[in-house]
C-alpha cells in the first residue's frame, strides 16, 4: 500500500533512533519500499530483552507510532507511565477476549498504526503462537516481518504480507523469509512453525463460515 496520509513526524523519537543507530554496532536495513497503511510488525527471532531495544529504535527510524502489546503487569507501580508512553497496550493473559477488538479500534483510529507481535513460542515451546494470524485474518491488515540477524549484524524490517487463510501456504513464505536468521541468543532461535497449521486452517475457514 502506497501514497495515503503522511506519516507523523514524531521528532523526539526519530532524533532518539537516529542517535541510537549512529552509537549501535548494529546495521539498519529500512524497508524498501515503505509500507503506508496500518499492519502488525512481527518481532523475530525474539530471544533476548534487548529485541525490544531495537523494535523501537527501527520504529522509530521509520516514524512509525508504535504500539505493542505486553502483559499487563508491566504497566503497574512507578514505571507503568513510561511503558505506555513507548506505545504499549496491557494485556491480560488471562482473559484475552476483547483483544482483536482492540486493535480493530486501534486501526481505525490510526491508519498508521504499527502494532509489534512477538510470536516465538515460551521457554517451554518451540511452536509460535497462532495470535498474530487470527488477528492479521480478522482485520484484513498487513504482517510485517522485523527481523534481528546476530549472524550478519544486521536488523529491520522485511516484506510486508496479507494473511489469506491458507496457514501453511502463509507459513511457508514466513518461514522462507526467517531461514537461516538467528536471534541476539542463538539457541533461543525457533522456526516460524504454529501447532497444527492444515487443521488450523480448517478451523479458522469455519468459524468464518459461521458468521
Amino acid at each position: 500500500m502506497t501514497g495515503g496520509p503522511t506519516r507523523p513526524r514524531l521528532p523526539v523519537r526519530h532524533a532518539l533512533a537516529a542517535l541510537h543507530w549512529r552509537l549501535s554496532p548494529w546495521r539498519l536495513v529500512r524497508e524498501q519500499p515503505p509500507y503506508d497503511g496500518p499492519r502488525l510488525l512481527i518481532g523475530a527471532p525474539h530471544t533476548s530483552n534487548r529485541d525490544f531495544v531495537l523494535m523501537l529504535a527501527i520504529s522509530w527510524d521509520a516514524r512509525l507510532p508504535v504500539r505493542w502489546l505486553g502483559k499487563r503487569e508491566l504497566f503497574q507501580g512507578p514505571f507503568g507511565r513510561v511503558m505506555h508512553w513507548l506505545g504499549g497496550i496491557p494485556v491480560d493473559r488471562d482473559d484475552p477476549a476483547g483483544l482483536v477488538d482492540r486493535i480493530v479500534q486501534l486501526v481505525r483510529d490510526d491508519p498508521h498504526a504499527a502494532i509489534v507481535v512477538t510470536p516465538d513460542g515460551t521457554r517451554s515451546s518451540t511452536l509460535w503462537k497462532s495470535g498474530f494470524y487470527r488477528i492479521a485474518l480478522e482485520t484484513g491488515i498487513g504482517v510485517t516481518l522485523g527481523w534481528v540477524d546476530s549472524a550478519t549484524g544486521t536488523t529491520g524490517l522485511g516484506p510486508t504480507m496479507t494473511m489469506t487463510g491458507d496457514v501453511p501456504a502463509d507459513m511457508d513464505r514466513i518461514r522462507a523469509f526467517y531461514a537461516g536468521k538467528v536471534g541476539i541468543n542463538p539457541e533461543r532461535t525457533t522456526e516460524p512453525r504454529l501447532a497444527d497449521e492444515a487443521g488450523l486452517a480448517a478451523r479458522l475457514a469455519e468459524e468464518r463460515r459461521q458468521r
